[in-house]
């Protein structure tokens, strides 16, 4: 199969890699220049994008910002309709779909100007997060308020483009599912992942060590399916909840949808025995998908900083994956994988290893 990915940042490139270990042929786009490159290297082989979606049987992406020239140059590649999945760009769009589908989120609202904000926050009775409509990641395009606090600053800032107010949930933690449906409508999913921010940022993820209720990965399953049978949706596709409550009367809400490969899955790399983006490769092809593993892995990113301690480089239960990228306050650079036993372990290397690789001040 030839693949052109849409992308050559860090998700396209682990895409790109999956598809080469497949026996699949891999071109990239930078969508920013437009420049055709292979996988691994900033080299422009002078192709033009026309050129390489008519020399690819299937085009993908590595992020769901797609560009309308390239949805009309690759329309007839693509495995899944980039009109179905518009509305999770758009967060008011994202709320009314799942209110739709009866996918629970936390109540919210959504306004167009600052007066119609103003108007929200006057009559809002408990805390809540403000977002933009569209943009935003990693926490910015997001602003936190309680009632009580001045309303106008948040009129200068959240109020000058459309959004949505959210409303602030006590939750217990934050979970993710991933998983892929295939041409054929089949779902395959990972185990629940317990994810923990700082500051809107995926600090690390625990896979296989936390004792996530039961029911709730059924729910979280179901769920998946049901969307992505709506999109009609073929691919690796990542779903963020709140967990409320507690044991069995714990619930979901569901916080954001990505319609792609994502960080919360990223410790499938050495933690399954396909990863995430293997997973769907295989999806989008004939090469069969295994049973889902799932070792005890923690996902701890890298972000913000230069280097990586050295001795991390060379202890077998360590996995570090570098992107290649400059780093800046508050920027993923990359990421590494530990082997663990326990809760405990992780917690260990977390509390030896998070300041020195994660550098949050932006």
């Amino acid at each position: 199969m030839k693949v052109l990915i849409l992308g050559n940042g860090q998700l396209g490139q682990m895409l790109g890699q999956a598809a080469i270990q497949l026996g699949d042929e891999v071109l990239l786009v930078n969508t920013r220049s437009e420049q055709v490159m292979p996988v691994g290297a900033h080299l422009s082989l002078g192709l033009s994008v026309e050129d390489a979606v008519a020399w690819a049987d299937v085009v993908t992406w590595e992020h769901e910002q797609i560009s309308a020239a390239h949805i009309k140059f690759a329309q007839h590649k693509f495995l899944t309709d980039p009109n179905a999945i518009q509305p999770l760009t758009h967060r008011m769009h994202e709320k009314q779909m799942c209110d739709s589908l009866a996918l629970a989120t936390s109540p919210w609202r959504s306004f167009q100007t600052a007066n119609e904000l103003e108007e929200i926050l006057n009559s809002w009775q408990e805390g809540a997060v403000i977002k933009a409509s569209e943009g935003g990641y990693d926490g910015k395009g997001q602003w936190r308020w309680q009632p009580g606090q001045p309303i106008a600053p948040l009129l200068q800032t959240a109020g000058q483009q459309p959004g949505i107010v959210e409303a602030l949930i006590p939750f217990s933690c934050e979970v993710s599912i991933v998983g892929a449906r295939t041409q054929t409508g089949e779902t395959y999913c990972y185990p629940l992942v317990e994810n923990v921010h700082r500051k809107g940022i995926l600090s690390y993820t625990f896979a296989g060590i936390t004792h996530i209720p039961t029911h709730l990965q059924t729910v979280a399953e179901n769920w998946f399916r049901t969307l992505t049978e709506h999109l009609s949706y073929v691919g690796t596709l990542a779903i963020e909840f709140f967990v409320v409550g507690e044991g069995n009367e714990a619930q979901l809400l569901i916080n954001e949808i990505a319609p792609r490969v994502h960080n919360s899955g990223h410790w499938s790399l050495t933690g399954s025995n396909c990863s995430q983006f293997s997973l769907h490769m295989r999806s989008m092809s004939q090469h069969p998908i295994p049973k889902l593993t799932c070792q005890p892995t923690l996902m701890l990113n890298v972000i913000g900083v230069e280097q990586i301690p050295h001795e991390l480089w060379g202890q077998f239960q360590v996995q570090p994956f570098w992107y290649g990228k400059d780093a800046k306050p508050g920027r993923k650079v990359g990421h590494i994988n530990f082997e663990i036993g326990s809760i405990d372990e992780a917690n260990e290397w977390i509390e030896q290893y998070r300041e020195k690789i994660q550098t949050l001040d932006i």
